[in-house]
């Protein structure tokens, strides 16, 4: 494993020395229009108690404008992360029972290393996490007018300068959850992804929230996550959710904790 070890001691998935990271954003410049490379933002992108910008902590700025449908909602969901966390052998999570992350959660809990490629008409997200692929299309075309509902929507995107690039993407699938600690969208949920190229070795990466169902205005769910660019050589590690792991894990701690409640009623 690369990650716990020491910055000079960095290991890739063929357990090969990785150089460390650039400790400043002062590289050379970035090139233009090129979001292409393999990108880490270390364990910043974990995001166990909601996204950084707006984590679930019990503090009022960090809690969303929900509308009276979205507090709703809010019920219906059991996190085993964050200020309304339950022990893990009840949590309702979607992920628990083999369901995609689907977008924006994909950027809101575990976002790893996630290698972006680029053709003309289209950008292409690997992301480690689940080991899952995406398609956000830069050939002009509109989002759809009538929508299939998908894990991971349907994402268009330009250049709104050479550097920064924006995607938007709808048609997302209501089951999902935005981030880990269980904040429900409609299908009527739209997300903006705006990346931003700093330099050489740093993209930015911001996200945005819009669902006038459950929330009344939009919201800013990731502020500038910044990503160091890897080697080429680098192997991005393979990183599922395992139910059977899951399961062994509930054996040895989820279910002790549950008895431990059970007793204590």
């Amino acid at each position: 494993m690369r990650r716990g070890y020491p910055a000079d001691k960095r290991l890739d998935g063929w357990l090969r020395p990785v150089a460390p990271p650039s400790p400043s954003q002062s590289s050379a410049p970035a090139p233009k229009r090129d979001l292409s490379g393999i990108w880490d933002p270390w364990d910043a992108g974990i995001q166990a108690l909601g996204p950084n910008s707006m984590p679930d902590d019990g503090k009022a700025q960090h809690t969303p404008p929900f509308t009276p449908a979205g507090l709703e909602a809010l019920k219906d969901t059991k996190p085993s992360n964050g200020f309304r966390a339950g022990i893990s052998t009840e949590s309702n999570d979607p992920v628990i029972f083999g369901d995609p992350q689907g977008i924006p959660r994909e950027d809101l809990f575990e976002m790893r290393t996630v290698q972006i490629l680029q053709t003309p008409v289209q950008v292409y997200m690997l992301y480690e996490f689940g080991r899952v692929w995406r398609v956000i299309w830069t050939d002009g075309r509109e989002l759809p007018k009538t929508l299939e509902p998908r894990w991971f929507g349907y994402s268009t995107a330009k250049w709104v300068d050479d550097y920064t690039f924006v995607v938007e993407t709808t048609g997302l699938d209501e089951r999902t959850w935005i981030d880990h600690v269980g904040r429900p969208h409609s299908d009527k949920l739209r997300v903006e992804e705006r990346f931003h190229r700093v330099d050489h070795d740093h993209l930015e990466l911001s996200v945005t929230i819009d669902d006038p169902v459950m929330y009344t205005k939009p919201w800013l769910a990731l502020d500038k996550l910044v990503f160091n660019l890897e080697p080429q050589t680098f192997d991005v590690r393979e990183m599922f959710w395992s139910p059977t792991e899951f399961q062994g894990y509930n054996k040895l701690i989820g279910n002790s904790a549950a008895e431990g409640q059970e007793d204590k009623h």
